[in-house]
């Protein structure tokens, strides 16, 4: 059963009615219904593309927040083949917010990592809501290292609120760990290649986002804090969320246009979550394609061209 977004109720409603006509028909075969849900059908979906047509900053958030959104456990099910998944960061534990390991993308062999939020109520725990701990981005670091190694691309898919601000991930070093994986990002001397599939929250996004090609998901958002910490602190107001979700310029839009953002992988109407497969199948190209323009060039080139990227970042400006 979908699940519907706030803004979404009219939707629902048509939708709904359909849904109930066609139930009516299957009690009664003698019925002929189908021409008034065709039109309902009709209906729904012009809806659907005047709603998802212009998304505002907030309302971008909480379809990227959907939890029916394809995460990252399902992308790499999809995309990769011969997936060995590798545990652990070899000093306190494995945390099961990361997950990632060796596989191939279309017979070549990758690196991929990911945060992975879970799709139900246990795994969702189980996985710390895709909030990871200093162990999540010192495996993450182990990985990338092992990739590097071997020559190995590394694909990572960025899917976090933030990571995890729990009393004993600061004592055990929550800080220096992102910065340690974002270092490990910058001294790679093999591609690297970041899509944000849903949410890319704060420096827990940023440590695996610092690629060489920064792509984004229609829908999703990246930004240093969530609209919700962004209206607590200078407003000191939750009813400020929507008017913080305008100025992060959180948008994979507002982004590109920033030069954070180096491609927008589109999604199907309604976004990811009412079609993961379309979804999925997007983003493996997109990948794929980027990984290719890196084909034959040499380490001193990829990291000199990633130093730049990122030497450059801001001069685009914030004009209003």
């Amino acid at each position: 059963m979908t699940q519907y977004l706030e803004f979404e109720k009219p939707l629902a409603e048509i939708e709904g009615k359909a849904e109930e006509l066609r139930a009516m028909a299957r009690e009664n075969e003698e019925m002929d219904i189908e021409k008034e849900a065709a039109a309902l059908d009709r209906k729904a979906a012009d809806l659907l593309k005047q709603l998802y047509s212009g998304l505002t900053p907030w309302r971008k958030c909480l379809v990227a927040r959907h939890p029916e959104r394809p995460h990252c456990k399902d992308y790499i099910e999809a995309l990769f083949d011969e997936f060995t998944p590798l545990a652990g960061d070899r000093n306190f534990a494995d945390d099961h917010a990361v997950m990632g390991g060796l596989a191939r993308l279309n017979g070549r062999p990758v690196m991929v990592i990911g945060h992975e939020k879970g799709n139900d109520t246990k795994s969702r725990i189980a996985r710390n809501f895709g909030m990871a701990r200093p162990e999540g981005y010192r495996k993450a670091i182990r990985l990338m290292r092992m990739a590097d190694r071997f020559g190995l691309p590394v694909i990572t898919l960025v899917d976090t609120p933030g990571a995890y601000p729990g009393k004993g991930a600061e004592e055990r070093g929550q800080s220096e760990a992102i910065a340690r994986s974002t270092e490990a990002c910058l001294d790679l001397k093999v591609p690297i290649i970041s899509v944000v599939i849903g949410e890319g929250g704060s420096g827990g996004a940023v440590a695996f986002a610092t690629a060489d090609r920064v792509a984004m998901l229609e829908h999703s958002i990246y930004s240093v804090i969530s609209p919700e910490g962004c209206a607590s602190i200078l407003w000191k107001d939750a009813g400020k969320t929507q008017e913080a979700a305008a100025a992060l310029r959180l948008t994979a839009q507002n982004l590109k246009e920033l030069g954070v953002c180096d491609r927008i992988i589109p999604e199907p109407a309604g976004g990811a979550h009412r079609d993961a497969a379309a979804a999925i199948k997007s983003v493996g190209a997109a990948i794929s394609e980027l990984l290719a323009s890196f084909d034959g060039m040499k380490p001193a080139k990829i990291m000199a061209g990633r130093r730049k990227k990122y030497l450059d970042l801001g001069k685009k400006g914030l004009a209003a």
